[in-house]
């Protein structure tokens, strides 16, 4: 993958984005200005980036709830997925479904699920609806190595090849489905190896490494739009949090973390500009310092929405027709 100077910043400047994002959600969930579920996906930023970076605008996508990168990466913005957070009206999702559940359908952007493996319908029956239509569209389903155990992933995998389906299944293999390692779940842990038994194209990617990530996906893409049918792409990736905020992370080694830190995709791309004269210090200090201040702009415009009237609560609960609720 060839890229321009002004390329390989803006890759930077989105993993920090979501990076700097994230680490301002914990500063505010330890505060309780947030509540409820939070799922961090620091340490998986290049996955966010190189995946969402190949798709055009009329593509579609899906995610997990771990997709506050996603969002970001989709262009979702900041203030509308921090309003979300903050259960407020000017939420992407009307501050009711919270960092769980962002969803922009303008963005072509279907949600966050808290189910495990919930997307991975929703995302074949988006290819094949444009499919039908005609539209040379892709569906990007993002979904974890837990997932991969859900009897939904080999339905859906297996209709999608059937029907040649335009999804570029997209696996963030972290390694731990909540606390339950590869190796204890999967008998079989090269996760491509099982998607091509499907008849689909499917390769492991470095997802530490954002430039290997983006052109794994760019190549996936591409041959999807073409009318390949599906590609699966495996990224083999680490988050340095607990699952969730709730999580206590007792079911990993220390040096474990450690080890997959010194991986971390912002520092070694970060460290790779530097090398290469694409970045000074004195840039790096200048892009952290806007991205903070587009955080802090972001938290203020959050906090001081709305939230939603109590007479409007039981709006999209209950359907009406002709006047009647029912």
């Amino acid at each position: 993958m060839t890229a321009t100077v002004e390329t390989r910043l803006a890759l930077l400047r989105a993993m920090v984005r979501i990076r700097r994002f994230e680490e301002r959600c914990v500063e505010l969930y330890s505060t309780e200005r947030i509540r409820g579920f939070m799922h961090l996906c620091i340490g998986e930023e290049a996955v966010a980036v190189g995946v969402l970076g190949a798709l055009d605008a009329g593509d579609a996508v899906v995610s997990t709830y771990r997709e506050h990168g996603h969002a970001l990466a989709r262009g979702v913005p900041m203030s509308s997925v921090l309003a979300e957070m903050f259960g407020r009206v000017t939420g992407c999702s009307r501050g009711r479904g919270g960092s769980m559940h962002l969803f922009d359908a303008g963005r072509r952007f279907y949600g966050g699920n808290a189910i495990v493996g919930g997307g991975l319908p929703v995302a074949v029956g988006l290819a094949l609806a444009d499919a039908l239509a005609g539209r040379p569209a892709v569906t990007a389903c993002l979904f974890g190595d837990g997932a991969v155990a859900e009897g939904e992933f080999h339905e859906c995998l297996n209709l999608a090849a059937l029907w040649r389906l335009p999804v570029v299944f997209c696996c963030e293999n972290n390694r731990y489905a909540m606390g339950t390692a590869l190796e204890r779940e999967h008998a079989q842990t090269d996760l491509a190896l099982r998607a091509a038994a499907y008849g689909m194209p499917a390769w492991a990617v470095d997802g530490m490494d954002v430039q290997a990530v983006a052109a794994a996906a760019e190549r996936a893409v591409t041959a999807v739009r073409a009318g390949g049918g599906p590609c699966f792409l495996e990224l083999r990736t680490y988050r340095f949090r607990a699952h969730s905020m709730y999580d206590p992370d007792r079911y990993r080694d220390r040096a474990e973390v450690t080890r997959w830190k010194e991986q971390d995709p912002v520092d070694r791309w970060r460290d790779l500009l530097l090398a290469d004269g694409d970045l000074d210090e004195a840039g790096w200090t200048r892009l952290v310092a806007e991205v903070d201040e587009e955080i802090d702009q972001a938290v203020t415009l959050a906090e001081a929405a709305p939230v939603e009237p109590v007479e409007d609560l039981t709006r999209f609960v209950y359907a009406e027709q002709s006047g009647v609720s029912s």
